[in-house]
């Protein structure tokens, strides 16, 4: 076998995948699991994105693309920022992407250096760690507290900005905690940043999945930092991997360059279907969905707080809650664990995203049906009935018999 580069090493595993592993083949045993899991919507593309589809490929409209995107749809992304984020593009700046993903290797490719340290908060999604790796950078996590909403502050750039840091990566609504960075204090950080000539990669994949007022990008505080967002999250179309990048103008011509060479381009039918995603009918199914999973959060956040199950920091987008389970366990892989093979409910260990609340965290997805949430919360309300009957009897003196 050849030898393997040492990148290998410093790639972080994804834990839940295990997990999940284990619920399929409990599946296959005839278990009826629910799984709160894993971070993908119920949804699926509306009818009219898929009837796009298939007309644009009977069209043959299945070539290459130009490497940064159909122009038609790279419009419509800034529109659509202007329109429902506040943020005004100019088409040009928008790079189509395969995925979030895709995005985020461009940016981390042409931002990072060898050696070049990068601020993130602790929790944040494992897999942001490997783009900042692959360039050759090193990712940094630094605690974040229920406080500050598991979310960076200035502060903490202040505190752990060193010589070797280039820049932070941050997600507001965030994976796992579903936690925004308030306005205020995001117009601070990205100030620290910038007095110490850094750059912002800011993850907005869930900025559509915002259940306060109307969202605002972080483009409306700074318009030169980097924006990765995505089709997958709020427009359910996860497996048409396709996202986007807005950047400032003098990056776009590296971009370009890399995107030609790493990606050729996006999934050229997923771009021509992407575009029906933006017309107002469509919009509208959307922003139904959206409201069904607000339902859900508002469901479970009581819920969680009667079982037991606290949740220190509201979360307020995506379709998350990131929740403590000291109150029955300091040891959320066990408890993920057991969970799943005593209750059919599965959820993913806090030590997945981070080290600094990972033995007593738990993120749960709330991307399933409310009839479904009504189960899980049933299950788990007698799993840790039973946990709570045990941890008494063990708290019980043995009888005296006498002798």
């Amino acid at each position: 076998m050849p030898r393997l580069a040492q990148r290998t090493d410093r790639v972080m595993p994804f834990y839940a995948v295990e997990l999940f592993k284990q619920a399929g083949a409990l599946n296959a045993q005839g278990h009826d699991i629910i799984s709160l899991g894993i971070g993908e919507p119920d949804f699926t593309a509306p009818a009219r994105v898929v009837e796009t589809l298939h007309r644009a490929a009977e069209a043959g409209l299945s070539g290459y693309s130009p490497p940064a995107g159909l122009a038609t749809l790279r419009e419509a992304i800034a529109h659509y920022y202007q329109d429902f984020f506040s943020a005004p593009v100019d088409p040009e700046r928008v790079i189509v992407t395969s995925g979030a993903s895709g995005a985020l290797l461009l940016a981390s490719m042409a931002l990072i250096n060898p050696g070049d340290e990068i601020l993130m908060p602790d929790p944040s999604y494992p897999a942001n760690q490997n783009f900042i790796t692959s360039a050759g950078g090193v990712p940094r996590l630094i605690p974040c507290q229920a406080e500050q909403r598991f979310q960076l502050s200035a502060a903490d750039i202040r505190d752990h900005w060193t010589p070797a840091t280039r820049g932070v990566l941050i997600a507001s609504p965030s994976n796992p905690t579903g936690t925004t960075i308030e306005r205020n204090a995001l117009k601070a950080l990205i100030a620290e940043v910038r007095r110490h000539d850094g750059f912002v990669i800011m993850d907005e994949i869930y900025l559509g999945l915002y259940y306060g007022d109307k969202p605002k990008s972080a483009l409306t505080l700074d318009d030169d930092i980097v924006i990765i967002n995505s089709f997958s999250k709020y427009f359910h179309m996860t497996g048409w991997r396709l996202g986007w990048l807005i950047a400032p103008r003098a990056m776009i011509p590296a971009l370009e360059k890399l995107a030609a060479s790493l990606a050729i381009c996006a999934p050229t039918l997923a771009q021509h279907a992407a575009l029906t995603c933006f017309e107002p009918d469509v919009m509208r199914i959307y922003e139904r969905r959206r409201q069904s999973f607000q339902q859900r959060r508002d469901y479970l956040l009581p819920e969680f707080e009667r079982l037991g199950l606290h949740v220190p920091a509201r979360p307020d987008g995506a379709f998350y809650i990131y929740a403590d389970i000291r109150n029955f366990s300091s040891d959320s892989d066990d408890f993920s664990r057991r969970l799943l093979v005593e209750a059919d409910v599965a959820a993913v260990p806090g030590r997945d995203f981070g080290e600094a609340h990972a033995r007593y965290m738990l993120r749960f997805s709330y991307a399933t049906g409310l009839d479904r949430l009504h189960e899980a919360v049933d299950r788990m309300e007698r799993f840790l009935a039973r946990l709570a009957r045990k941890e008494v009897a063990t708290e019980v003196p043995a009888a005296d018999d006498g002798h």
